[in-house]
């Protein structure tokens, strides 16, 4: 029982938890299947299962990294899972943005990093940097996937959320089938610096929900290093393979 409650991230469970699963049963959101009461969010099968990527072992030289190398000084980019659009495992990313349930972005940001850690991929991070998204398109989901990522990451690690630093100034459309040089023009100047000193001589981990081409991370990343000093690592959910 302890494994399961460490595989899915859980808290304690409690008598009112054990009584509302009762009464309003919890589904898996990758394969849709009942949740035992110690599960949440993704069921201990598909956890097993899913498509894990392993690049915190090697942190600096792995397919993600690399779309980075030239752009922007990373340190280290690692994800939790490959992407891939309308696979089981995608699910969960759509549940995530577009299903209303914040819930899982903190869930999941909590196994993402009990695992990751135990890499020493979070050793000297100063502060978590989530990409923001646009007033109104926040306004419209009601929140921001990569914050609730984020606060996940935050409670396990005990590094601050610097969401005040860097804000994005326009929503220019989804990146979902835009190409690799769309992708670019789409987030290019979307982003600015609001409040350097907060991010100022700090190493940032800049969290996202998929990366693609990192086109989005890397405008975003380019602002953060107006500051001076900043140095930038990359964590995110999925990863999508080219």
């Amino acid at each position: 029982m302890w494994m399961k409650r460490w595989m899915t991230g859980m808290k304690p469970i409690s008598f009112w938890h054990r009584l509302l699963d009762l009464i309003s049963p919890r589904l898996c959101v990758v394969c849709g299947q009942r949740l035992s009461v110690t599960e949440e969010v993704i069921c201990a099968r598909c956890n097993l299962h899913l498509p894990r990527t392993g690049y915190h072992q090697n942190a600096y030289e792995n397919e993600m990294a690399k779309l980075f190398w030239g752009q922007i000084p990373i340190e280290r980019a690692t994800a939790f899972f490959f992407y891939e659009a309308h696979s089981e495992p995608a699910n969960l990313i759509y549940e995530l943005k577009y299903k209303n349930h914040p819930e899982i972005g903190e869930t999941i940001g909590r196994m993402v990093a009990m695992e990751v850690q135990r890499s020493g991929f979070f050793d000297g991070i100063d502060g978590i940097v989530p990409i923001p998204l646009a007033r109104k398109r926040e306004r419209q989901r009601g929140y921001n996937q990569s914050l609730e990522i984020a606060r996940g990451v935050s409670e396990v690690t005990g590094l601050p959320i610097l969401d005040t630093a860097v804000r994005r100034k326009s929503f220019e459309g989804s990146q979902t089938n835009k190409g690799r040089w769309e992708r670019n023009e789409n987030v290019e100047s979307v982003f600015v610096l609001h409040d350097p000193s907060v991010v100022h001589d700090r190493h940032l981990l800049m969290i996202d929900d998929v990366v693609t081409t990192g086109a989005t991370v890397i405008a975003c990343a380019k602002e953060l290093l107006q500051a001076g000093g900043v140095k930038v690592s990359v964590l995110s959910l999925g990863f999508a393979k080219s």
